[in-house]
């Protein structure tokens, strides 16, 4: 039975995975900027390479192939700020991986810009300096 609770749970930590993140990739439209950079990091980790590109501003899109699978085990999310101006928002989180044995830590500062009623991620920046 713990091994079946587990696997219902959400990558972000936020709960049961159909509960969370499971909504927004299934279609429905997160409804704050907080709530779309949980639902990338779950994407990452799932390895949802459209959903990333769907929700990525067109003006800073990557090109598919640059979403290739790099063998990274997401490990846990802390959101530590988000906020948000009309429509415009930034979400501070650290996420920790593991990449070939090795541990690490993703410390970033994301901005969103809300367009036609949707949130999308635009770019972000490296509070202690490097990506």
């Amino acid at each position: 039975m713990k091994r079946r609770a587990a696997a219902a749970a959400c990558p972000c930590g936020g709960g049961a995975y159909p509960q969370c993140c499971g909504r927004w990739h299934g279609g429905e439209v997160a409804g704050s900027a907080a709530l779309l950079m949980r639902s990338r990091y779950s994407a990452y980790a799932l390895g949802l390479h459209d959903y990333l590109l769907a929700t990525w501003h067109p003006r800073t899109r990557p090109a598919p192939a640059d979403l290739q699978d790099d063998d990274a085990k997401w490990l846990g999310l802390e959101v530590r700020a988000a906020q948000e101006q009309g429509d415009e928002a930034t979400v501070e989180f650290v996420a920790r991986y593991r990449l070939a044995g090795r541990a690490h830590r993703l410390h970033e500062t994301s901005r969103f810009l809300r367009e036609g009623g949707r949130w999308f991620y635009l770019d972000g920046t490296f509070p202690e300096g490097r990506p």
